[in-house]
């Protein structure tokens, strides 16, 4: 259950702040992206660049960053919407009490009280300290509150003493964490089942400032993605330069011509459900210029050769139990044409999209498609959003 999932690691002020590294490590090894929130007082034990490194990806630590002051105060928001589960690892005395109190004085603790995924704490610190009342009464209320607590190992600590406060090995964190998300994972039709889907423009260039593009800006294919998240499904998006905004919840990763999204696509074909719903150009220059083509020495003609046809070569390549949906882009005669489609690149399903319709197409917020299968015919009318839970819940139905 780790594979794909989104982990944010907090670390607290605790001698055993410098394991967080390996644990995090360990989380990417599983096949995790991980973020990390440092309270103040651990940078005073491990550095920040270490985890910015090792995670490649920013560090928080304050709410309102000084460095930056143009960094959004909102991140305990977002990163508290983006992760699967928030991991705590190594958990102080001093950080325990401020959330079973409510406090939110650093970014960790904020984020704590606007996290929508479950929080796992596993609390650190000498002996005497873990078996003190007060430690044993927050503990308790961390409990009751519905924070899950790995309780700690017991061994030698940094104090010299034989004692419980340890904090767990990786291995045994990356099984609870596992465990906590599995518990926690939407159910729905496409639970256990990988997600591929493609979405907004591709760009073929022709020199080093001009390109062939179309006005896709991946609205369809980002609802198409969350949509499948909804039900359940582990979903990555591949997506194009798309001007829709990308919600932080899903994962993404980015392509510009259709050759690169046909590598993309290879290395993930072992996807239960691709979605085909990029905008991908047919074209692209036969010819690629390294340097900016003058007006003086440009041609009014330019020669072009065909892109790879990847949905045709996803449908030859399908597998048993395989679902390929495509999407139809047409001008005129749109059922004929996807039906046409549909056919001839082997596929389940595929999406018809009339650019001729007022309230649907290219940057519209709204859309109208006809889902067509073997022997099935319907049309849904909405948002982007509600259109793609239509068709979603249509084919993969409870």
């Amino acid at each position: 259950m780790i594979a794909g999932k989104r982990i944010l690691l907090g670390v607290t002020g605790g001698i055993a702040a410098y394991k967080a590294a390996y644990l995090l490590r360990e989380f990417q090894k599983s096949g995790a992206s991980v973020r990390v929130i440092m309270t103040p007082s651990a940078t005073r034990f491990i550095g920040i660049e270490t985890f910015s490194s090792l995670s490649r990806h920013e560090v928080a630590v304050e709410v309102f960053n000084q460095q930056a002051p143009g960094d959004s105060w909102t991140k305990h928001i977002q990163w508290g919407d983006w992760a699967d589960i928030f991991v705590i690892a190594p958990c102080t005395a001093n950080t325990l009490a401020k959330i079973v109190h409510g406090e939110s004085d650093n970014m960790l603790t904020s984020t704590v009280l606007a996290a929508r995924c479950p929080i796992l704490l596993c609390p650190t610190m000498d002996g005497e300290m873990y078996e003190s009342p007060a430690v044993a009464e927050n503990l308790q209320k961390a409990r009751d509150l519905g924070f899950y607590v790995l309780e700690p190992e017991s061994g030698y600590l940094a104090s010299g003493l034989e004692a419980a406060g340890r904090l767990p090995k990786s291995e045994n964190i990356l099984e609870e964490s596992s465990k906590i998300i599995d518990k926690h994972a939407i159910q729905g039709p496409l639970t256990g089942k990988q997600v591929l889907v493609t979405a907004g423009p591709t760009r073929e260039f022709f020199d080093p400032v001009r390109f062939i593009s179309n006005p896709s800006t991946g609205k369809m294919g980002i609802a198409m993605a969350d949509a499948a998240r909804l039900l359940g499904g582990n979903v990555a998006l591949l997506h194009g330069p798309v001007t829709a905004e990308i919600p932080d919840r899903l994962n993404t990763e980015s392509f510009v011509s259709a050759d690169e999204l046909f590598e993309k696509v290879k290395s993930r074909l072992d996807a239960d459900v691709v979605i085909m719903a990029a905008a991908v150009s047919d074209f692209k220059a036969a010819k690629t210029n390294s340097q900016k083509v003058k007006k003086k020495n440009a041609s009014l003609t330019l020669e072009m050769s065909p892109n790879p046809d990847i949905l045709e070569w996803l449908g030859e390549q399908k597998k048993p139990g395989q679902i390929l949906i495509g999407f139809a882009m047409e001008t005129e005669d749109l059922i004929k044409n996807a039906k046409s489609k549909l056919d001839q690149k082997n596929l389940d399903w595929i999406c018809a999209n009339s650019l001729s319709e007022g309230g649907a197409g290219f940057g519209s917020d709204t859309n109208k498609i006809t889902l067509l299968g073997k022997n099935f015919e319907e049309s849904f009318t909405g948002t982007k959003q509600e259109v793609a839970n239509q068709i979603l819940e249509k084919i993969f139905p409870e």
